[in-house]
């Protein structure tokens, strides 16, 4: 299938304000411009009751007893709640950016809309950002956040046996990992995992969809050589399943996921296979290969007025959580 045509004049639009591509930016740079982008957003008025609130998760006392537990630190967290009755599904959010230039206010839109179309409470987080903490400084964070959760869910007027890891892009991976690591350390009560896009292995070498989609098609592979570079002390580390979650041995005992892939994506090829394995090994998985639409659709709730499939991929996820997600 051809781009569809509307991605095409978003993409073209952007083109037109003549800002240079993210790999000829500093991670500064680059998170100004998407916070200019949002500064522009128009909120939307359908969601307006989601009940917002920021706090902070000491992270002393979870089971994880990560590095960033063990230094006493505090993680920032953004809670989203509809307007429901009763103990409500949990999902814990990690935002795309490149473990970059990502923010809680650039997906602020998108979490307002999936904690109402689903009906969950949803937990984003703040967490460390690369260059300033490269890997596993932000894992870390996600991974600290998702044990409070899970053991203190009703907290936040959620139901403890119904928490969810999900994210987009590089949120999409952290949140994989997250849910590879708990397994690992026998932390359980997972009950569902929504990637969108994730990044499942590291760049070199390339899959066909890194060479087919390098250019025009919004994220880049250049784009994605400039993230890896930022997040990663060092190319070995793209050995690390951690990094790699295609690299994990197994990948069995996972919780069922929700996977969107897009044919227009430089990371199509990886999370169709990180899709193939999880379902090789015994996962239930509900794979969409969106036809026609670039990386980053799904996650661009700013962009719904425009956009008719990024709402239609909003009510699939919401109700694929519904069901049972």
């Amino acid at each position: 299938m051809t781009l569809d045509a509307k991605i095409r004049a978003i993409l073209d639009a952007g083109k037109a304000l003549g800002r240079p591509p993210v790999e000829q930016q500093t991670p500064e740079e680059a998170r100004t411009e998407r916070a200019e982008m949002m500064a522009r957003f128009v909120p939307m008025p359908e969601y307006a009751d989601v009940r917002v609130a920021d706090r902070a998760i000491a992270a002393l006392g979870i089971a994880a007893r990560t590095i960033a537990a063990a230094a006493g630190r505090e993680i920032g967290v953004r809670v989203f709640t509809p307007v429901r009755v009763g103990l409500l599904p949990v999902v814990v959010f990690f935002h795309g950016g490149g473990w970059v230039a990502g923010t809680l206010e650039t997906h602020d839109p998108y979490c307002r809309a999936l904690a109402k179309e689903a009906g969950v409470v949803v937990v984003a987080v703040d967490f460390r950002l690369a260059p300033e903490h490269k890997f596993p400084a932000g894992l870390e964070d996600c991974v600290a956040v998702t044990e409070w959760v899970l053991e203190h869910a009703g907290e936040l007027g959620g139901d403890g046996s119904q928490v969810m890891v999900g994210g987009d892009s590089a949120g999409g991976t952290l949140a994989t990992v997250v849910a590879l690591l708990l397994r690992d350390k026998g932390v359980g009560g997972l009950a569902g995992q929504i990637l969108l896009y994730p990044a499942a292995s590291y760049y070199d070498p390339p899959t066909p969809s890194y060479l087919e989609n390098a250019e025009g098609y919004g994220l880049t592979r250049r784009g994605m050589i400039w993230f890896w570079d930022h997040y990663l002390n060092d190319k070995s580390e793209a050995a690390d399943f951690r990094v790699a979650p295609l690299l994990a041995g197994s990948l069995a005992g996972l919780p069922r996921a929700f996977v969107v892939t897009a044919e227009y994506d430089v990371l199509r090829d990886e999370g169709q296979a990180y899709a193939r394995r999880m379902e090789a090994d015994g996962v239930e998985v509900t794979h969409v290969f969106a036809e026609g639409m670039n990386h980053g659709f799904a996650a661009s709730a700013n962009e719904f007025p425009l956009l008719p499939q990024a709402k239609e991929m909003l009510g699939r996820v919401a109700a694929w959580v519904k069901a049972g997600g």
